[in-house]
């Protein structure tokens, strides 16, 4: 298929035209992202200067008194009233369990010779282990996050290349 030359000439200023037009682009591209990089920095700027102080502010004169006064009011219920009742119980229990096998044994019964139990590990130690492991899954949760690699996070340095027509 030959082409007159005056497609030929239509078609060469067409693709120009297009070359200048990308060209035009990528100027306009670039000029936005400077734009949106310094908003990101005045904006930066704006929370530094002006929203954290007075949301630090608010939080102090408005929200600190009235959650001191509840870990006040939680500190002295668990300290004055959970911890002696519980306490006692524990106490009362400890007190009959060696009543009782004191008792059991001035009867004669139960083991004379008792072998050393071995030791297992126990609930607190099972929760442990387990609020560990959930915290280590955390970290590396958090860290995997941090430093994957995000192809689609990075803008070329070099402007693209236009397109052929």
């Amino acid at each position: 298929m030959n082409l007159s030359r005056k497609r030929k000439k239509e078609l060469r200023r067409l693709q120009q035209d297009a070359g200048r037009l990308w060209e035009s682009q990528q100027v306009l591209v670039g000029n936005a992202a400077d734009i949106a990089r310094e908003a990101g920095r005045q904006l930066g700027n704006f929370n530094r200067e002006q929203v954290v102080p007075t949301v630090q502010e608010t939080y102090e004169r408005r929200l600190a008194p009235t959650v001191d006064r509840g870990v006040r009011f939680g500190k002295h219920v668990v300290d004055d009233r959970v911890v002696p009742i519980v306490g006692g119980v524990v106490g009362t229990a400890l007190s009959a369990w060696d009543v009782a096998n004191k008792k059991r044994h001035d009867l004669g019964f139960g083991p004379r010779h008792v072998a050393p139990q071995k030791k297992s590990i126990g609930v607190g130690s099972v929760i442990a282990i387990v609020l560990g492991a959930a915290a280590a899954i955390g970290v590396v949760a958090a860290a995997w996050q941090a430093l994957r690699a995000d192809d689609e996070l990075w803008v070329a340095d070099d402007p693209l290349s236009p397109p052929n027509a």
